[in-house]
């Protein structure tokens, strides 16, 4: 049970998260207003991330993504189209 902050916009399926809203590896870790990313996996994890809590943690530091630092949204990569 994984949960991330993204600071870029994301798009899978028929879903689009803006920067700063956050994704979920199951529904029963979700939040209100969290997207459930069922897929989430460390192989699938999206560019521009910021884990959550300790699975989240573990599963960013398994994937390509790891030690590669993310800013604040910038707005540049938060377009919402």
């Amino acid at each position: 049970m994984a949960r991330f902050r993204l600071v870029q916009a994301f798009h899978f399926g028929d879903k689009r998260v803006k920067a700063g809203g956050v994704i979920v590896d199951t529904l029963a870790n979700a939040q209100a207003g969290d997207v459930v990313f069922a897929a989430m996996s460390a192989a699938t994890l999206p560019p521009g991330v910021v884990a959550l809590d300790a699975s989240a943690t573990t599963m960013l530091n398994a994937s390509r993504w790891a030690g590669v630092g993310f800013g604040a949204p910038s707005g540049r990569d938060s377009i919402d189209a």
